[in-house]
């Protein structure tokens, strides 16, 4: 399986948040509040959840034009990562840019916004369907030639990047403002202050802002959040919200060709007849109060108690998506979706709220009673994404061994040998990772094509030579879910 480091530098993140928590309360800043950071956190669960089902097929344009490449870029090269790493970042940069300047990517994205605080939970909150609008800036990369795993792990390494930079603990850093972006150059990309709007687009750098236009410097603090604040705690509907917003403007625009326009416009634009683009109004630190709700102790021990759980079981599903079936992962996925609602909803203190948490811890002592009573586990299953040539296909297993060797095997030889090509040997064991595995101990129990632009006859025909243990000739693995 490609590291995935983001789910691997998890238990960073929560450590790095607890110390950035002890710190302002030592400094007796207010920078946290329970109900907010909850609600950061809960929007990147559900961020991570989604994608368990949805990277592989994105990531599967990569792979189809990484086909078609024009060079091969080498990954020994280090002169190959530092390029890559400045593509990703320059592509990253437009994408983001585009995310603040068009009405269908804000809708996406303005989910990390929508916190009115700012400290290293705002980092967390993702949106959940940004993962489908950011994919296919990075084309360029494939055709030009930067290898898949290279690719992932250098966007990968830019998203990390960017964790520590959501804090006001730190001031400005002198020169580094010039070339990175930090701290305050971001704090000013989250502020609603009209001077500060989509300004500080940058990924790691901060350059392409200054070459291109976007760039300002941090003057007084800004004011954090939206300029029409969400107002809730709900993570389902953080994520729609922009949605319904721009579904209502369309339904109260005559024409159609203003309603598609209103997709790819920038936030604020309205036609003529609803009275036309919507600036961004002016804010007053010294009288703006961020929206909260007032809960009880005892509503907000539950509540943390509740939360803890459900992160628990979303880590858990995180680290066991290669071995659980989808229909587990699925309902897994849904059901701490509905744990978070129902907690938002508590801390709102919407109706509807204690009965679905009812509902909830109901459903949840039924599946134990069931699974505790019953002697069947949950089916493993382990898929391998391997590329033949210009073919690519899926090998699936079953076998719980199958898939321990070869997940252990996958790691092992590709942390040495990212992408390198096979040579020959002893079938395939000097390769990346091989599925020489001994027919009598594991075997593959079910194939399945996925992406495969060739011979689809070619898996068929070299079935016998996977099931024997055999890596075929110009065979490498470009990634595993």
């Amino acid at each position: 399986m490609p590291v995935n480091y983001i789910v691997l530098a998890i238990p960073v993140f929560f450590v790095l948040i607890a110390l950035e928590l002890v710190i302002t309360r030592v400094l007796e800043k207010d920078y946290y509040r329970l109900s907010d950071s909850l609600n950061d956190l809960a929007c990147g669960i559900l961020q991570q959840l989604l994608e368990v089902f949805v990277k592989t097929a994105l990531f599967a344009g990569y792979l189809h034009l990484y086909r078609y490449r024009v060079l091969d870029v080498p990954s020994a090269s280090v002169a190959a990562w530092v390029l890559c790493f400045l593509g990703v970042d320059f592509l990253y940069y437009w994408f983001h840019r585009l995310s603040h300047e068009v009405n269908a990517f804000w809708a996406a994205h303005v989910v990390h916004h929508q916190s009115e605080d700012y400290n290293l939970a705002v980092a967390l909150r993702q949106g959940a369907f940004q993962g489908w609008f950011s994919w296919f800036f990075y084309l360029p990369l494939a055709l030009i030639g930067f290898p898949p795993l290279m690719f992932l792990a250098v966007s990968s390494m830019n998203t990390l990047y960017q964790f520590w930079i959501h804090t006001r603990t730190i001031g400005r850093l002198g020169p580094l403002e010039w070339v990175l972006n930090t701290p305050s150059n971001h704090r000013v990309h989250h502020g609603r202050n009209p001077k500060y709007i989509d300004r500080n687009h940058g990924g790691t750098l901060i350059v392409w802002d200054r070459l291109f236009g976007t760039y300002q410097e941090e003057q007084e603090e800004p004011v954090y959040g939206i300029t029409s604040p969400l107002q809730s705690w709900n993570p389902v509907w953080a994520n729609l919200h922009y949605w319904v917003e721009l579904w209502r403007t369309a339904k109260r625009t005559r024409r159609l060709a203003d309603r598609l326009r209103l997709l790819v416009k920038p936030p604020g634009w309205q036609p003529e007849e609803l009275g036309g683009f919507q600036p961004a109004p002016d804010v007053d630190a010294a009288t703006y109060r961020k929206w909260d709700t007032p809960v009880p102790r005892w509503l907000a021990l539950y509540g943390f108690v509740q939360f803890t759980l459900a992160l628990l079981a979303a880590a858990l599903l995180l680290f066991r998506q290669g071995v659980l079936s989808r229909a587990w992962l699925a309902a897994g996925a849904v059901f701490i979706a509905v744990s978070l609602v129902a907690l938002g909803g508590l801390f709102e203190r919407k109706r509807w709220a204690t009965p679905l948490e009812a509902a909830r811890l109901v459903a949840l002592a039924g599946f134990f009673f069931v699974a505790c009573g019953s002697d069947r586990a949950p089916q493993p299953r382990g898929e391998f994404l391997v590329a033949v040539d210009r073919e690519t296909f899926v090998l699936r297993a079953t076998d719980p061994e199958t898939i321990r060797l070869a997940t252990e095997n996958f790691r092992a030889r590709n942390a040495m040998f990212p992408l390198g090509p096979l040579r020959p040997g002893n079938g395939g064991f000097n390769a990346p990772w091989s599925w020489h595995f001994d027919p009598d101990r594991v075997r593959m129990t079910e194939i399945a094509i996925e992406v495969c632009d060739g011979r689809p006859s070619y898996v068929e025909e070299q079935l016998q030579d996977f099931l024997a243990g055999y890596c075929p000739w110009g065979a490498r693995v470009v990634g595993v879910r």
